[in-house]
């Protein structure tokens, strides 16, 4: 895994063997990165990572500006990885370990930018459910959810889906809380 852009950009990071993760591609990564530095002043913003895993994605908003970013996992291996490799590369990402419903139904913390990175096993009803509390509890007004999944979940009929993006076997689908809505 590598981080893509910002300050250090290039820098590969190698996650321990034994967490049960499945890291963003870098392509998939730096086509997201790509959409996402048109949209957003990654320094004014603050972002939720969801089932962090490797905490790739934390890394790179860090990496590019971001001050403020909390990493939600429930592995402690996961947890320690990120909380090392923040600490090594001095960037300001926190970390809470516990199940990520458990986070979102006890916190109403307000973010910019939400992404969720399940498990590709995640049932409908789950991703649903899921995407409707963090709605209600953790998004900013104008704020963003990105959700990144297999090509076998499809969220098209969501009243705040925006658009959706393949990059081979990833799927990232990208959700807008509107002003008013």
């Amino acid at each position: 895994m590598r981080i893509i852009s910002g300050i250090h950009k290039g820098r590969r990071l190698v996650a321990p063997k034994k967490l049960p993760v499945r890291p963003t591609t870098d392509r998939a990564k730096e086509a997201l990165f790509n959409i996402l530095q048109h949209e957003f002043d990654f320094q004014s913003i603050q972002v939720l990572d969801l089932f962090a895993g490797t905490g790739s994605i934390s890394y790179e908003f860090a990496s590019r500006g971001v001050q403020k970013i909390l990493a939600v996992d429930q592995n402690p291996h996961c947890i320690r990885f990120i909380d090392q490799t923040a600490k090594q590369l001095q960037l300001p990402i926190d970390t809470h370990r516990m199940s990520v419903e458990s986070f979102i139904e006890k916190y109403g913390f307000q973010y910019d930018l939400v992404f969720m990175d399940p498990p590709y096993a995640f049932d409908e009803e789950n991703y649903k459910a899921l995407i409707e509390t963090i709605f209600q509890k953790n998004i900013a007004e104008n704020g963003w959810l990105i959700v990144e999944h297999d090509t076998h979940h499809s969220f098209e009929n969501h009243p705040y889906f925006d658009q959706q993006r393949k990059y081979g076997s990833c799927m990232f689908s990208l959700f807008k809380k509107k002003a008013g809505r």
